[in-house]
């Protein structure tokens, strides 16, 4: 009996491997191209600040004031255009010593940070790497290609697991299947793609779900939550009336700069309609987010700090869900992951190749 099923379970797994191989194949040749296609543009996204200060090396040029200075420069900024959209901006740093403002439509402006003067308007229209960034999180289509990119990036998934399994040798095999052939161009090619997808394999799964992770945000930090028990998400306080009093935006930063007992303040959020709350996100010491996902309200009436929120104090599920970002995009472990998650950008090209080099070198044999 034991003869029969086992004769009956080889097939089987024989049909299966044979159908995950034709769809590994025919998936890999047709989806597998925009893969590459939207790893290439992240192995530029990788470098973006780099690239801006490469095309503006006079702002690196002149220190970054204090930030009673910053504030006089931000009142500017906010009564010249606020009227045409403004609706945040990055503070003055060390990596990035201007004012970064965000509008709708992608568009980003840069200011002096001690005069608020503009110095450089950007778009996807006019700057290419805006535009390869839409590419990158939104295939040049909105929501509704971000939506389709979390499609794109689940099938990026079955492929490298399901090149895992189809790859997966016995272990008196391991050094063989890692083994890199020069002839025929078949063999060549199939092994090329094989030992350079099971090597690469570790840093290609870490890119494509933290990528994945964040299209889908909402319900991977829902899950996580429930996962890891984690308590609730921080509410804002309560709505301050809008009046016609001026804010003094100096006396907010310092107060909210007072308020942190360490950290850096990272963006500032303009008050809503009907709201003059201001939040502002900072970087706690120990986060990884460039920006930082902590958060301190002011009444800028009162000029007194109403909440604070410390992302480092959160749960593990939420601190997890924190980390996608910054390990997608290169942010952390400084110079040396920057650029191995550049490099692993040129991966998906070159399994793209080598398997369409491997299909075409098989028909010409067959």
């Amino acid at each position: 009996m034991f003869q029969r099923q086992a004769s009956h379970i080889i097939p089987a797994r024989r049909r299966f491997r044979a159908a995950l191989k034709w769809l590994h194949l025919w998936v890999g040749l047709v989806a597998g191209l925009v893969f590459a296609a939207v790893a290439l543009t992240g192995t530029v996204m990788a470098f973006q600040r780099e690239l801006l200060l490469s095309a503006q090396p006079q702002w690196t040029q002149q220190p970054v004031p204090s930030l009673a200075v910053q504030g006089a420069a931000f009142s500017r900024i906010v009564a010249e255009w606020e009227p045409q959209g403004l609706r945040s901006a990055d503070l003055p740093s060390q990596k990035l010593p201007v004012w970064q403002a965000y509008f709708p439509e992608g568009v980003r402006r840069y200011f002096d940070p001690a005069s608020g003067e503009l110095l450089l308007t950007r778009s996807t229209d006019n700057d290419w790497v805006l535009w390869l960034r839409d590419l990158h999180t939104h295939l040049l289509a909105g929501q509704a290609g971000e939506q389709a990119l979390g499609v794109f990036g689940l099938v990026a998934l079955f492929l490298l697991l399901s090149g895992l399994y189809l790859w997966w040798p016995r272990w008196r095999a391991l050094a063989a299947s890692l083994r890199w052939y020069a002839q025929p161009p078949a063999r060549r090619w199939f092994s090329w793609h094989r030992s350079g997808g099971a090597l690469l394999l570790p840093l290609l799964l870490l890119v494509t779900a933290t990528g994945v992770a964040m299209v889908y945000h909402d319900a991977v930090r829902g899950s996580l939550r429930v996962i890891f028990a984690d308590g609730p998400e921080a509410v804002p306080p309560a709505p301050i009336a809008r009046t016609q009093q001026r804010i003094d935006w100096s006396a907010v930063l310092q107060t909210a700069q007072a308020g942190l007992s360490a950290g850096e303040l990272r963006r500032i959020a303009l008050p809503k309609a009907g709201d003059a709350l201001i939040s502002i996100r900072y970087r706690a010491a120990e986060e990884w987010h460039p920006n930082g996902r902590s958060v301190i309200w002011l009444d800028p009436y009162r000029n007194r700090v109403v909440q604070r929120h410390d992302a480092t104090t959160q749960g593990l599920g939420a601190r997890i869900d924190e980390t996608m970002y910054p390990l997608h995009g290169g942010f952390v472990g400084g110079r040396l992951w920057q650029w191995t998650v550049a490099l692993c950008g040129l991966a998906p090209l070159f399994l793209w190749l080598t398997g369409l080099l491997f299909w075409l070198a098989r028909r010409r044999r067959g």
